[in-house]
């Protein structure tokens, strides 16, 4: 693996610089695979270590491992399409233009303002998300990264199966993919913890993204904790054999080309975000999330990168961390 010791100093400098407390990654290229954990698990209230067996709050990393394969294997079981109307099965929204694609490339310009979001129930959120956003000027016309896309993702698959998503991600996906170590419900004492919080303290075993701790089991765009090892597995099941056979070769292929509706090359495809191989141009998918965590994998050269780490420990203002995430990520492109 000597071609990745930019990738790997790069990352170790994050912990050297105090950029984030510590952090778990494996690079995997073909048969060959490295791992490593370093620093500490938190700084406050007291240090605390750190082992590979923890597992991270991953955020919206939950979107691609999770609620992306879910929607993919309905899609191939005939219970919906790319291009039928949200509000098909979520027609609260009360406009037919939305489609599923448009969830998943972010191109759906749905939004809204929420007064007090952060101090409604999972009822009141779920109904103030289903009757107070709108869809704005830019459907079709541009990405606009936002949860809500994929929040409506998770409850247009309860709507088709009649369980909560996250029951659904576990049942569908999780389990059959034998990734033992990632779940919605970790123990508090395996799991890394994130930031300190006036009204929530120092949070530990419960997501972070405010949204998902009010929405539980019904949010699709987070909610996840996982270790390295268990999503490079997920890695490699997705580029080497269509995620363990969960999927049609048609649902791999479309996570690899641009999906966006509008005309040109916009990099977003079934939910990951589309990087260019510096060398020949073909296509790399990656995914990050705010806690600070990142998936990418490459299935032409057969190869992927998992790093997971803390940076909102102890607040969630960290502008160095996404410098660094930059310069690593293109480490790992250009290797």
């Amino acid at each position: 693996m000597a071609n990745y010791e930019q990738t790997r100093q790069l990352m170790q400098s994050m912990v050297d610089d105090q950029v984030v407390p510590g952090y778990s990654a494996v690079i995997f290229d073909k048969k060959n695979e490295w791992a490593a954990t370093a620093g500490v698990s938190r700084w406050r209230p007291t240090l605390a270590p750190l082992t590979a067996e923890m597992v991270y709050d991953l955020a919206s990393l939950t979107k691609v491992i999770g609620t992306v394969p879910l929607i993919a294997q309905l899609i191939q079981e005939g219970q919906v399409s790319l291009d039928q109307p949200v509000a098909d099965f979520l027609p609260e929204l009360g406009d037919q233009r939305p489609t599923i694609r448009n969830l998943f490339t972010h191109t759906s310009a749905i939004s809204g303002w929420i007064p007090h979001r952060n101090d409604l129930n999972c009822d009141q959120l779920t109904k103030a998300f289903l009757q107070d956003m709108s869809v704005g000027v830019n459907l079709n016309r541009e990405i606009r990264y936002a949860d809500i896309n994929f929040i409506y993702l998770g409850w247009v698959a309860e709507r088709i199966c009649g369980a909560p998503v996250q029951q659904l991600i576990t049942d569908r996906i999780i389990k059959p993919l034998g990734l033992t170590a990632t779940t919605f419900h970790p123990d508090p004492d395996q799991a890394v913890p994130t930031e300190i919080q006036p009204q929530r303290g120092l949070i530990r075993g419960e997501t972070h993204d405010p949204k998902g701790y009010i929405l539980g089991e019904h949010c699709g765009c987070a909610g996840l904790f996982s270790t390295a090892q268990d999503l490079a597995h997920f890695g490699r099941h997705l580029i080497e054999d269509r995620l363990g056979g969960l999927l049609d070769q048609s649902m791999i292929d479309a996570m690899f080309v641009d999906q966006t509706p509008m005309p040109g090359e916009h990099l977003r495809s079934l939910g990951w975000q589309l990087y260019h191989d510096p060398h020949d141009r073909h296509y790399v998918i990656a995914h990050t999330g705010f806690t600070g965590t990142w998936i990418m994998l490459d299935r032409q050269r057969d190869r992927g990168f998992v790093f997971l780490s803390n940076r909102v420990h102890p607040r969630a203002k960290n502008d160095e961390f996404l410098r660094r995430r930059g310069q690593v990520m293109a480490a790992f492109l250009n290797a």
